[in-house]
Order: structure tokens, then C-alpha cells, then sequence
């Protein structure tokens, strides 16, 4: 009984620390559902062999951490400097910490003419980072840039061959962290005065949090309903030693 009951345990307390841990995700989304580019963050499970002090072997549970790529609504903004992707692809972002990917298109200038992210990041091209001095800017689907009716470079819009491979860092900002290289995306527009949403629905979210605070109270019933068990069993042993 007293190892049914460990199991038990073990069990309800690795679940609710991944439900502690999906609540923060949701808590996370919702507070980025206005972010421009911004992916919803979700969590997956998977079963994984152990063995435990007594060298027996017991299955546990894992999580993953996962970023949904789908691309959320694209909405007009009139911004000459909002920029959003439509199909696939990422903008190329020169941080301090190397290159980044971003899906978020929401652009400014600097005191050079640099184009940048709101953060001074510097936006790049196919030559390096995209100076926009001039008045009249414009950018055609494929990236052209046009300033004062002349050419002024090509956005970089690249892809992966694996999406998984890209881990978020921030809002919306993305690292290559896997095998996949940097290609050249084909599939895509590049839309002016637009820009990206983020794809979170607010409705889902609020649903899957109320659902998880069900979850969680019923494991906690089970912690409880548990622990008296084995007050009642050492409680017995005690009347039976005496």
C-alpha cells in the first residue's frame, strides 16, 4: 500500500508541475496577444523509462516546450516602416547576440538611416544592414527597396527546413539552435503597412486556463486523499504494535 500510495504521489506531483508550468505559458500568451509576430508558447508530453532508487524501472513523464508557427492575421496599418511576410519566411535581425529571425515587421529608423526593430536592432539586407535615407520609401513583394525612386537593397526574407530548430528568445525574436541552414525563402510576400499579429486566440487561451485550474484541483484532492490514507495506515500499524 505505502508504495501504491509513493507512486501516487509521484505521479499527481509531476503533473501538476507541468500543468504549473503550462498555466505560466498561457499566463505568457495572453500577455503578448497585441505583440506584432509574437507565437504561442505550448507545452507536450511524452513517457520516458527510469530507473528508480531500488533500480526497478517505472515510466514517468516528460515535457517538451514547443512554439506554434502558425502565422497569425495580417492587418493593415498604413505604417510605410510596418512590414509583414505573407507565407513563409522570417526577417534577418543583426543583436548584440548574434543573428536573429522575426516574423514582426514593425520597423523604424535610426539616427544613421538605418532601418531597425524598435529594440535598435539593425534590420538586414542582401547587403548588410538596409539604409533608407530618403522620403518616399517603398518596398515591393518580393523586398525591393525603392527610396526616392531609387534601388536601396532587398530585405532579407530566409526559411528552414525545420522550424524546430529555431528556439524564441523574448517576444519574437528566434535563434537557430538546430541542424537546419539559413535559405533563401521563395514562397512569400513582402506586404508594406501591414504587419503580422500575433496568433494567439485570447478565447482558447482563457478556455485552456480554466480547464487546467480544474485539473489542478482535482490532482490536488488526489495529493490529499492520498496523504490521509497513509495517516490512517500508520496509524493502524501503530494500534497493531501496541
Amino acid at each position: 500500500m505505502h508504495i501504491q500510495n509513493r507512486l501516487g504521489l509521484i505521479e499527481s506531483t509531476e503533473t501538476m508541475l507541468a500543468q504549473t508550468k503550462r498555466l505560466n505559458q498561457i499566463t505568457n500568451n495572453l500577455a503578448n496577444v497585441d505583440t506584432a509576430g509574437y507565437k504561442k508558447e505550448d507545452i507536450t508530453f511524452w513517457e520516458m523509462l527510469y530507473s528508480t532508487d531500488h533500480q526497478d524501472a517505472r515510466v514517468g513523464k516528460a515535457i517538451h516546450d514547443v512554439t506554434d508557427m502558425q502565422p497569425g492575421v495580417i492587418k493593415e496599418t498604413g505604417n510605410p516602416l510596418d512590414f509583414a511576410i505573407g507565407g513563409e519566411g522570417f526577417f534577418k535581425v543583426q543583436t548584440p547576440a548574434g543573428v536573429r529571425y522575426t516574423r514582426a515587421g514593425q520597423f523604424m529608423t535610426n539616427n544613421e538611416g538605418q532601418l531597425t526593430t524598435p529594440s535598435g536592432d539593425l534590420v538586414l539586407g542582401d547587403g548588410g544592414p538596409v539604409l533608407v535615407t530618403g522620403n518616399n520609401i517603398s518596398v515591393a513583394d518580393d523586398g525591393n527597396i525603392i527610396v526616392d525612386g531609387q534601388p536601396a537593397g532587398v530585405l532579407a526574407v530566409v526559411t528552414f527546413a525545420n522550424l524546430a530548430d529555431l528556439e524564441k528568445q523574448g517576444q519574437n525574436l528566434f535563434a537557430l539552435t538546430g541542424q537546419s541552414q539559413e535559405e533563401q525563402a521563395q514562397n512569400f510576400s513582402v506586404k508594406q503597412g501591414y504587419l503580422e499579429k500575433s496568433n494567439v486566440s485570447t478565447m482558447k487561451e482563457l478556455t485552456a486556463m480554466v480547464d487546467l485550474n480544474r485539473a489542478y484541483e482535482t490532482q490536488q484532492r488526489l495529493v490529499r486523499t492520498i496523504d490521509d490514507m497513509d495517516d490512517k495506515a500508520i496509524s493502524r500499524v501503530g494500534r497493531l504494535n501496541s
